[in-house]
């Protein structure tokens, strides 16, 4: 029972490092996109919102501030800039773990439908801020919005294949706390 619950620790957080390494090596590859086509989603926020919403005790923070901070340096954005978003929000869903679990899936789709834009204009407003070139804004909300519509899938795509649920009322968490 107890080797069961602590290989169940680490699967999880060794399961997002390999999925992360995937998504950020496919946005690395030379797809032959041409110039002015749709941005794609962001399929790794869509992957880490879901993860939060759903098992936030799978998904430590320090793990994923060192997955987004790699993003950034191997995307080439402003280094910590998009990480330290994510983790800010990421900290906001997990402290209302308690809110989320009881959420129809629309009503938590809205909520992470205004987390992303919260996500997307505090990254705009910064960047302005400091000065830095931004794509332009029609650009960034098209890819919130494709981003946005991926999320269904994404949390499908997590219950299906990683069994990643949201937790029931009095579950235990791998250190025998209630949940």
């Amino acid at each position: 029972m107890a080797e069961g619950v602590r290989r169940r620790v680490w699967l999880y957080p060794t399961a997002f490092v390999a999925i992360a390494a995937f998504l950020v090596m496919l946005r690395l590859l030379p797809l032959g996109l041409r110039a002015g086509a749709w941005p794609g989603p962001d399929l790794l926020l869509c992957l880490i919102l879901a993860w939060v919403i759903r098992r936030p005790d799978y998904l430590p923070a320090p793990l994923l501030a060192v997955v987004l901070l790699l993003e950034d340096l191997l995307l080439m954005r402003p280094p910590g800039l998009w990480a330290a978003l994510v983790l800010v929000a990421t900290e906001f869903l997990r402290s209302r773990a308690a809110l989320t679990r009881e959420l129809s899936f629309p009503v938590e789709w809205l909520l992470v439908s205004g987390v992303m834009l919260a996500l997307r204009f505090a990254e705009r407003t910064i960047a302005a801020l400091a000065l830095l070139p931004q794509p332009a804004l029609g650009e960034h909300l098209l890819q919130t919005a494709m981003t946005i519509l991926c999320y269904p899938l994404i949390v499908g795509c997590c219950w299906l294949l990683l069994d990643l649920r949201k937790p029931a009322t009095g579950e235990l968490d791998a250190f025998g706390r209630r949940m």
